[in-house]
């Protein structure tokens, strides 16, 4: 076993999801990291696509499988390559950053540590110790210098109380993960046809996340960011840490973080054999749902409008589909933000990525000729609704071939049935394929300009590209 399996077991602990919250506030502190947050993730607009590929990276870089972690490396390294630029304050900033990315394993220890602290369970040194030579292992793993991650456990702690103190600033993206994401949470795929029930536990749930992450955040940097500290949130925090704790003792199975993970993102169209005891669930739900709505005055979350087929708005379809980052307008990350979903579904290596990333590039640029009509270098949802364009443009058509290249992992010129999983996670609809049952290159293009150009809602599109 190396260094780096050894820990494999802490992502599955139902208190990580509590640490995982605290260390990513901690990293979206530090200026280069929430500057890139809020430029170039998703996180705001597909948090639980975020979390699930997040959740899944860090399974293969703690996996025993050395090739798997090899290749997880070099994809990490590739994506944070393409995020760089200026923040508000004309600094400028690189998800390469070796300080930064060194910051990013210090949060992540030292949370699995306050983890353990605060559910009554502190690491002893020896352990400790153990731990933090697996995450500096992790640090290695990535092709990092490790002279930025101190080299002993003793020499950390300085390390980390500076950064806390001298480094980390109230940033934008901070603001956004403690006040904003958990209270306009949408629903994960799962839930997403019970607005109601999520409505309410969202508005309970969402502020006491934000108190109990605030609670355990270091109090030198809580009083310095302002950030203000609910009564009984210590008290609460601490209950919440002891109850996570104990839900180690259910079953197996019960809680185990990939098994969550995964029914969370199911999707209803999805084949999963899962989905016949989630869609009985469902329906008890549904009744609950309407129970709710006669006696909390919490307003019901319209439902999506139209089926698979309908058209959306011009302004649905800028929200729904392009503006991936949230941030009210189109530009270079929101396809960014497609490419990497496709690429992190397929685990694309070299030179696929690449492919994929230029084609989105070239729609880009296509895109901004023909709609940034005042030359700031975006689209604006208005610039966009007052072209109502038609996109199939040789751009647009050159995304779906390569698409269609990068998915056809065998090259025999169609999409079988676990290609076509592989991508959209469910099997074939039963309009995809043709009389002899393939799914050809000509239909898959064809279905692709159909969705981006056409605004048609897909069933397996929507999923992939439009899913929180």
């Amino acid at each position: 076993m190396s260094r780096l399996d050894e820990h494999g077991e802490l992502f599955n602990d139902p208190r990580w999801a509590l640490a995982l919250i605290r260390a990513t506030v901690l990293e979206a502190a530090h200026p280069q990291i929430g500057a890139a947050l809020v430029d170039h993730s998703s996180f705001v607009t597909h948090p639980w696509r975020r979390l699930r590929n997040t959740f899944l990276s860090t399974q293969r870089m703690f996996g025993p499988d050395e090739e798997v972690r090899r290749r997880e490396s070099a994809r990490l390294n590739r994506l944070h390559a393409r995020m760089n630029g200026t923040d508000a304050q004309n600094r400028s900033y690189s998800a390469m950053d070796p300080d930064a990315r060194a910051w990013v394993v210090a949060t992540m220890f030292e949370s699995a540590v306050t983890m353990h602290r605060l559910s009554g369970q502190a690491l002893e040194q020896g352990a400790m110790e153990r731990l933090y030579t697996g995450f500096q292992a992790f640090h290695t793993a990535l092709g990092d210098d490790a002279a930025f991650l101190p080299p002993t456990l003793h020499e950390f702690w300085p390390y980390y109380d500076r950064v806390v103190e001298e480094e980390l600033e109230n940033t934008e993206a901070m603001r956004i993960i403690l006040y904003k994401l958990f209270d306009h949470l949408p629903a994960p795929p799962l839930l997403a046809g019970l607005p109601t029930l999520w409505g309410t536990g969202r508005a309970i749930a969402g502020p006491v996340i934000g108190a109990i992450t605030v609670a355990s955040l270091p109090e030198s940097f809580r009083r310095r960011a302002g950030l203000p500290e609910t009564p009984g949130a210590q008290t609460l925090m601490h209950s919440t840490y002891l109850a996570a704790g104990l839900a180690r003792f259910l079953p197996g199975g019960w809680v185990h973080a990939q098994g969550v993970a995964d029914l969370l993102a199911l999707s209803p169209e999805s084949d999963d054999p899962r989905m016949r005891t989630v869609t009985a669930l469902r329906e008890q739900m549904k009744r609950a749902g309407a129970l709710f709505r006669l006696i909390t005055p919490v307003p019901a979350q319209p439902a999506p409008t139209g089926g698979t087929g309908t058209r959306r708005s011009a302004e649905e379809f800028f929200q729904e589909v392009l503006d991936q980052t949230g941030d009210g307008c189109l530009d270079w990350p929101d396809l960014a933000a497609m490419a990497r979903e496709i690429s992190t579904r397929l685990d694309l290596d070299e030179p696929e990525e690449t492919r994929l990333y230029n084609a989105y590039a070239d729609w880009w640029r296509e895109l901004q000729a023909a709609l940034d009509t005042d030359g700031d270098g975006r689209v604006s949802a208005q610039e966009y609704a007052a072209a109502a364009p038609s996109l199939a443009g040789p751009a647009l058509i050159r995304v779906a071939e390569v698409l269609f290249d990068v998915t056809d992992k065998d090259g025999n010129q169609h999409i079988d049935a676990d290609e076509y999983r592989a991508l959209f996670r469910t099997a074939f609809h039963r309009d995809t394929v043709d009389a002899a049952g393939v799914y050809t290159r000509s239909a898959f293009v064809k279905d692709f300009l159909t969705f981006m150009s056409g605004r048609r809602r897909s069933t397996p599109y929507d999923p992939l590209l439009t899913e929180a």
